[in-house]
């Protein structure tokens, strides 16, 4: 019997839902099972946007004969070749040998090596930006290679707004009767399964995802329809900045992950003493994680959604226990990156563990090891369980520094911190925080300590810290990514929530300073302002400072060279952005040209070449 849903007057939810699969790619535990999502238009030609799962095709042809009705399948459209989408195919061919078949090169090619059918007749390709009119509806083709197979493909329905985004934007879980992401409470019953099939499935492709992320920022997207888990319809911002978050290696929620493996409870006792160490000293959110009994895909979704990673293991055959060795493994297939780790070995006689794990992530980037290692010999002593007061205390000196009660709201080391940097100066007008990323800070005098800062009177936090007469400047560290200047430089505070999804610490004087990315940041109140026709300097005493950590400060140099992408210019002819390297095609740069991203003017733009 079918079961359908009918999202608008044309289109159809086809797909199905299965419950009773353990494993998901024979490999990842399905707790929830998962969705199969085909979607059917009746326009003046019939389109189908993939197909399904041969474990659910007996419920998806009932359900496709019944929308339908008779009428013959013009199209299918083929975005991705896996199985679980394209299994299928071959018996859709059969009942509608009049099909064509809308795909891209590389994907013709799989299909051939999946299937036999004649494809040379019914096979329409299509490649970047090609369109398809179907009647009202037009559908618009954007190349996703590697997002995750190397054929991948999106379709944008010009008429709708809608995209379908193949694996893009998908999670486990079967759909229990809501197709819609807004009919559940998404952040409780659905990111963790969706944030474990990112990072499990697609986890490794970031820099793809980041690539289609900036295609689709091209794009005006109403709706968005995964091949697995709900459809998207509401606040999409929210969904593409998570995406943006795992595909760029980011933190995402603040805490650290204890994945350990012990073989006679010693090390699972450092563990336990660890873990109450890191709690007490203010760490957030302390996830353990036995590797020999847990969901290994679980473990590796929290070592990418925290910002920290303790690896407790024993020396096992002169290498590490095999649990530990298969995870780590996951991790650094999948690129891990921009972390810290703490290491705590185990050994009778020869502790090899942590240099055995050290070189296990020598291809992975900017990855932070703690100066503490605890080295427990059989069973836990005075020696080590020092080392562990010392790594806790090492992993949680930002969290000591954020909490009123244990920072050193006077620490003017954090001065030490000013140079030639970039920094976030925050602020509030009364109703709403803002931000905004500048260059110029310095400290003028020492006693008393005074720092001066420079804005451009065009900003809206110019006129704020006029009217308050107060700021704080958030030093920015080697790790912050392009997204921080994105979010606090290449917006407006008049019209954009800077801290939307940032998790709200305060200090003193009630402004907000960032909770990541920052090595120190001070607290400042204007004594005078020095007029600098399109500036005005703030002459400030600082009130309040603390050291965040021990990272060293972003230069200007370390951003244009390290962080700030590169700019896309080969076969172009035109002007590029300083800033944020966006490109001006063209013979002649306007006058008054506004970079779309960043908003800086022509000044800001240089020939390319």
């Amino acid at each position: 019997m079918y079961c359908v849903k009918k999202m608008t007057e044309d289109l159809y939810w086809v797909g199905a839902s299965e419950r009773r699969l353990n494993l998901f790619e024979n490999a990842y535990p399905l707790t929830n099972g998962v969705s199969y999502n085909s979607y059917l238009l009746l326009d003046e030609k019939t389109v189908l946007i993939d197909t399904v799962d041969k474990s659910v095709s007996g419920l998806f042809f009932e359900n496709v004969d019944h929308v339908l009705s008779g009428r013959k399948l013009d199209y299918l459209i083929v975005q991705h070749m896996e199985p679980d989408h394209a299994a299928t195919i071959g018996e859709l061919v059969l009942r509608h040998p009049e099909l064509t078949i809308v795909c891209n090169a590389k994907t013709r090619t799989m299909m051939q090596n999946f299937f036999t059918f004649d494809l040379d007749s019914r096979v329409q390709l299509v490649k970047e930006m090609d369109t398809l009119t179907t009647g009202r509806h037009t559908f618009a083709f954007v190349m996703a290679p590697m997002v995750h197979w190397p054929e991948v493909m999106v379709s944008y329905d010009t008429a709708t707004k809608t995209l379908y985004s193949a694996d893009a934007f998908g999670t486990f879980g079967a759909l229990n009767g809501n197709l819609y992401a807004d009919e559940v409470n998404f952040r409780t019953e659905w990111l963790a399964d969706a944030r474990r099939y990112y990072t499990n499935i697609v986890g490794k492709y970031g820099t793809q995802v980041q690539a289609l992320l900036k295609k689709a920022a091209g794009l005006d997207i109403s709706i968005i329809c995964p091949l697995h888990g709900p459809v998207l319809t509401e606040n999409l911002g929210y969904y593409i900045n998570l995406y943006d978050i795992w595909s760029s290696y980011r933190v995402e929620s603040e805490g650290i992950v204890v994945a350990y493996t012990s073989v006679y409870g010693h090390t699972k006792a450092a563990v336990e003493l660890l873990a109450q160490k890191l709690r007490e000293k203010g760490c957030p959110k302390v996830v353990v994680h036995d590797l020999a009994r847990c969901d290994m895909a679980k473990a590796v979704e929290d070592a990418f959604r925290y910002g920290k990673l303790v690896l407790a293991t024993t020396t096992y055959n002169a290498d590490i226990f095999p649990f530990m060795k298969e995870f780590i493994h996951h991790l650094t297939e999948r690129n891990y990156r921009n972390r810290t780790i703490g290491l705590v070995e185990n050994g009778t006689w020869a502790p090899l563990a942590a240099k055995v794990m050290t070189k296990m992530f020598e291809g992975c980037k900017n990855l932070t090891f703690t100066d503490t290692t605890v080295r427990i010999l059989s069973a836990l002593n005075e020696d080590s369980k020092a080392q562990i007061e010392a790594m806790a205390n090492e992993l949680c000196q930002d969290y000591l520094a954020q909490q009123d009660a244990t920072a050193n709201k006077n620490d003017l080391n954090a001065l030490f911190n000013i140079g030639y940097g970039l920094y976030v100066v925050t602020s509030n007008d009364g109703t709403r925080d803002n931000g905004l990323i500048v260059n110029t800070v310095s400290q003028v005098t020492n006693t008393p300590n005074r720092v001066a800062v420079t804005i451009n009177k065009a900003n809206y936090s110019y006129h704020i810290i006029q009217q308050t007469g107060i700021l704080n400047v958030n030093c920015l560290d080697v790790s912050a990514p392009f997204s921080v200047f994105q979010n606090f430089g290449f917006r407006s505070g008049r019209t954009a929530d800077k801290f939307e999804g940032i998790e709200e610490l305060r200090s003193d004087n009630g402004l907000r300073f960032l909770p990541r990315y920052v090595n120190s940041f001070m607290s400042l109140k204007v004594e005078s302002v020095v007029d600098l026709d399109t500036h005005g300097m703030f002459i400030c005493s600082v009130t309040e400072a603390r050291v965040m950590s021990d990272r060293q400060t972003m230069s200007y140099t370390y951003y244009q060279d390290n962080v700030k992408p590169k700019p896309e210019t080969e076969g172009k002819k035109g002007f590029v952005c300083k800033v944020c390297g966006w490109v001006y095609e063209g013979d002649t740069l306007p006058d008054d040209i506004v970079c779309p991203l960043c908003k800086h003017g022509a000044a800001d733009f240089e020939p390319i070449g």
